[in-house]
């Protein structure tokens, strides 16, 4: 058997994911052909060009031509132009921009050159900005893939799949389409291991199972695990969408004795049916057409798992100066009981915690360093126990092979300023610490097991060792008033010495997460999913009273751009974004306190440059277009709790149209659309007076 295994867009592009190299190892280890394919990678290095961007500018100059020509612009009409047109700057020049952009990325001395850097990044966002512009109204970034309807049903999800709406076609008939010809799997695999994979995974084995209609495609990995297992009868089928199998939980096993299966049964369709169905963790469509599998297992012994696999990985191809690799010591989380989480290869919660033995660790990293030519690695797991991570750090120590490494890690106790310097001497360059509130009710709520003081002590006396400490927090957690969000920043603020970066982001409620299972307990009222998302993409919730009034969240919005002028931070995967390759490589040269060092550093889009252009509709009143979608959003999925394009269509009709009222703006890459002179004084209706969709509700 051969099997052709594909990691697809969206991700991180600096560094290789773990997964394809896990199933690799594991699978070549037991005599099968195994052809790894990082089509993130692939397909970034593709798109990331001046040819196919100059095609992306093309489709908004195209719209835009359409667009203007309309006597009037209904809402949706309104959207695409305001999107388009706030790309507009971005698409001419990173045309002319984005392939020095990518070979400073590539470069060793122009990467770590901030301002060469920082240009370069925001030259790569910029172009995410086209191609979501020009694939309206699509959001593409390096972690998310988000339309309006995205995943709630596979009507949809085959209507996001269609060349007009899919940015990475190209690159999957032009690319991909040949290798599977000449490579001629007889198994392709799929791993989506984070959502915003999720519908660029099916985009792609629609049109793989088009192209190669006797290939036996199968799915796999964390994203695609936590939405199958929710499923059950003829919706569990209609997940499973183009595939033809997929594999739930951890796959190594599970993975292999599908590919037995296929072999021994691909021509018996009836007896294939009927192996799948005595194999556990393997999700298949019973004869009645409704979608089935068997639970086992969710985890496996990982003493038992070889190294990861990189031969046939494209290592050069990532847009990165040096090469770093994961490697997963452990998996699971040994603390298992923060109740906002739900992460990894498991129903509820997180996966039961294992690990490897140290010194196999050691010899797996000693093999990797001396096969790849690299000695920075990225240890990835869930939650490793500090225990484990000191007793690893001393053997790497007494090692000596000069490897460094970075890592996610729980505050506790343990971590003494002795063992943060076991730590220091075995490798460790970084560690990103779950902080998630300073709250102490709120910490409570979150069963987090240590209190803010520890928290504090634990930062110390790892920078003190000389490790940048890397804090993960966030806000919006059930019941947290704005005094308690506050309390997380200001013990930021308290802590900037220390903190060599830091993000905060939002709550969101997820299906597998103790809070989800006990709503009551954490101060809900209610939680719901809307009819209409049928794989329930969306849980939503309401509190049993507001926790936050007025204008909190601007002052909570305003306190965090306070705070985070001291520190270079920027989205990930860049410098300045949290347990990312670059972070790292910059650590690595300029010590831990380099993203506070850097703060102020700007770049700039490559290639831009100020041009001055006349819109036929007034921009400024299309601002309004963009407060009623989300009004109307909110009446979907709080007040009607459906949602489907005729619910959608009959709110959007009621919104006002507008007519052409021409200005003029000067763009510029990096910026907004600035109005240069009003030319109509038509009566514009005040900002905030009711519209007619309120009215309406």
């Amino acid at each position: 058997m051969k099997v052709m295994l594909v990691y697809p867009p969206t991700s991180d592009l600096t560094a290789p994911y773990l997964s394809v190299p896990m199933l690799t190892g594991f699978l070549r280890g037991h005599g099968v052909e195994v052809v790894p394919v990082d089509a993130n990678v692939e397909a970034y290095d593709f798109l990331l060009r001046r040819g196919p961007l100059y095609e992306m500018r093309s489709r908004i100059e195209r719209r835009l031509g359409r667009l203007e020509r309309k006597p009037m612009l209904r809402h949706t009409e309104q959207l695409a132009y305001a999107a388009s047109w706030g790309a507009l700057g971005d698409a001419y020049a990173v045309c002319d921009g984005i392939e020095e952009a990518v070979a400073i990325l590539r470069d060793p001395v122009r990467f770590y050159e901030p301002e060469h850097y920082a240009r370069a990044v925001d030259t790569l966002d910029a172009s995410m900005q086209v191609i979501s512009a020009a694939y309206t109204p699509l959001t593409v970034d390096f972690t998310a893939y988000r339309t309006p309807f995205s995943l709630t049903s596979l009507a949809e999800i085959t209507h996001d799949a269609a060349e007009e709406w899919n940015p990475y076609h190209a690159y999957t008939a032009e690319v991909l389409f040949p290798r599977i010809a000449s490579e001629a799997p007889d198994v392709v695999g799929i791993s989506v291991c984070f959502p915003g994979q999720t519908q660029p995974a099916y985009s792609m084995a629609m049109a793989i199972k088009e192209a190669f209609p006797s290939v036996h495609l199968t799915v796999g990995g964390p994203s695609m695990t936590q939405m199958l297992i929710r499923q059950s009868g003829q919706v569990l089928a209609e997940a499973l969408g183009p595939f033809d199998s997929g594999v739930v939980f951890e796959g190594e096993h599970t993975l292999l004795a599908l590919l037995e299966i296929v072999e021994k049964h691909r021509e018996d369709p009836t007896a294939l049916t009927k192996a799948f169905g005595l194999q556990p963790n393997i999700v298949h469509r019973l004869p009645d057409g409704a979608g089935h599998y068997r639970k086992g297992s969710a985890n496996i012994d990982m003493r038992a798992l070889p190294s990861p696999d990189y031969d046939g990985m494209p290592l050069s191809l990532y847009f990165s100066p040096h090469r770093v690799l994961p490697y997963d010591p452990t998996r699971g989380c040994y603390w298992g009981r923060c109740t906002f989480c739900h992460y990894g290869l498991s129903e509820v919660g997180t996966a039961s915690y294992r690990e490897r033995k140290v010194e196999t660790c050691v010899e797996h990293l000693r093999a990797l360093s001396e096969r790849y030519g690299t000695k920075t690695f990225y240890l990835s797991q869930d939650s490793v126990a500090p225990k484990t991570l000191v007793r690893f750090a001393e053997a790497m120590a007494e090692a000596d092979l000069g490897i460094r490494w970075a890592t996610d890690l729980k505050a506790e106790k343990y971590l003494t300023a002795e063992r943060a310097d076991i730590l220091r001497k075995g490798g460790a360059v970084a560690c990103a610490l779950g902080i998630e509130s300073a709250s102490p009710r709120v910490l409570g709520l979150i069963d987090k097991g240590a209190p803010v003081s520890v928290l504090g002590e634990v930062i110390e006396r790892l920078s003190d060792a000389d490790i940048a400490v890397e804090a993960m927090c966030f806000t919006e957690f059930p019941s947290e008033t704005i005094s308690e969000a506050l309390d997380t920043l200001r013990f930021l603020e308290a802590h900037r010495e220390e903190v060599a970066a830091f993000i905060v982001g939002q709550f969101d409620l997820t299906h597998g997460s103790l809070i989800a299972q006990t709503p009551e307990k954490f101060g809900l009222r209610e939680t719901w999913q809307v009819e209409g998302d049928r794989f329930g993409v969306g849980l939503f919730y309401r509190e049993q009273r507001p926790s936050k009034r007025g204008d909190d969240a601007e002052r909570l919005d305003e306190a965090l751009n306070d705070l985070s002028k001291g520190w270079w931070l920027r989205r990930y995967p860049w410098a300045g974004s949290l347990s990312t390759a670059h972070t790292l490589f910059y650590y690595l040269r300029f010590g831990k306190g380099a993203l506070r060092g850097l703060a102020g550093v700007e770049g700039g889009v490559i290639g831009a440059r100020s041009t001055v252009r006349k819109a036929q509709y007034d921009l400024e009143a299309l601002e309004e277009a963009q407060e009623r979608e989300s009004e109307i959003w909110q009446a979907l999925t709080h007040e009607q709790r459906r949602i489907s394009r005729e619910a959608y269509r009959e709110l959007a009709q009621q919104a006002p149209s507008v007519s052409p009222s021409p200005q003029t703006y000067r763009l510029l890459a990096g910026h907004p659309p600035v109005l240069l002179r009003r030319r109509s004084t038509r009566a514009r209706r005040p900002k905030h007076q009711p519209n007619a969709l309120k009215q309406h509700r």
